[in-house]
């Protein structure tokens, strides 16, 4: 390395993604999905893509990621993420196409489009946040809510006997042979969030060399909905639920 090259590198300090835009996000202090911006933003930078990357975000606390990401974006109703990004991918083959969904989207009203985009093999990425919880319409139970967890739809803790298992979407798209790769992550340490990015680069190598469906799940936090510190939430979050979503990759067939 030159004398030069290492000045620079001492001299560099941390600053906001190019891609991040410059303005107020709507996110709870705390919230999750403000990591994974910068993160999401900091891949498609670094790997030179942004022109031809397009993002699609549905209903939900995301449903604003256009305002912040600075790439081509399309909004998708309810769930329908994964038929718009096989449609946008199949057109334009040559662009790097992801969705960006939370456990209610991706696991509940969407779960249709979720399984059989990925069934076939679509050459997309899916961006799955898991949160255990309906963040944005007021905290209600959702797919992926723990088993005696509290919600506004469920006070006194969520019931096998009336409200039924947790679905771990993620387990069930890692045995579908149109995926290459699935993976679980979180951002609530420096080391986390090193995966993560590391886990995004690698699902978008996986889109531009047409692998296959690749499933990138961030546990999360909700700190309005879980009526938690910020603080606490993660430490909730680490107690709680990698015990039924341990992290890690669940499959890397690419």
């Amino acid at each position: 390395m030159e004398v030069n090259d290492i000045i620079k590198e001492e001299n560099k300090v941390y600053c906001k993604p190019e891609l991040l835009d410059d303005v107020h996000m709507h996110y709870c202090p705390g919230c999750s999905h403000g990591v994974i911006h910068k993160l999401l933003s900091e891949v498609i930078s670094e790997m030179g893509i942004t022109e031809k990357t397009v993002g699609i975000s549905p209903v939900g606390c995301a449903v604003f990621a256009y305002n912040y990401v600075n790439v081509d974006w399309v909004e998708a109703a309810h769930g329908r993420a994964p038929a718009v990004a096989t449609a946008i991918s199949r057109l334009w083959p040559e662009n790097v196409v992801f969705t960006y969904q939370g456990d209610g989207d991706m696991a509940a009203i969407g779960t249709a489009e979720t399984i059989h985009a990925a069934n076939r093999g679509e050459n997309i990425v899916m961006v799955f946040v898991n949160n255990a919880i309906y963040g944005m319409t007021g905290g209600q139970m959702a797919p992926t809510t723990l088993i005696g967890q509290k919600t506004a739809t469920t006070p006194y803790g969520r019931r096998i006997d009336l409200n039924g298992y947790p679905l771990a979407i993620t387990k069930l798209l890692a045995e579908l042979d149109g995926t290459c790769y699935v993976t679980r992550q979180a951002v609530h340490t420096p080391a986390a969030v090193r995966k993560t990015k590391a886990a995004l680069k690698k699902a978008f190598q996986n889109a531009m060399a047409k692998k296959g469906t690749s499933v990138v799940e961030v546990v999360s936090t909700c700190s309005s909905g879980w009526k938690m510190t910020p603080a606490d939430a993660n430490e909730w979050m680490a107690q709680h639920m990698f015990e039924k979503y341990p992290l890690g990759d669940l499959k890397d067939n690419a």
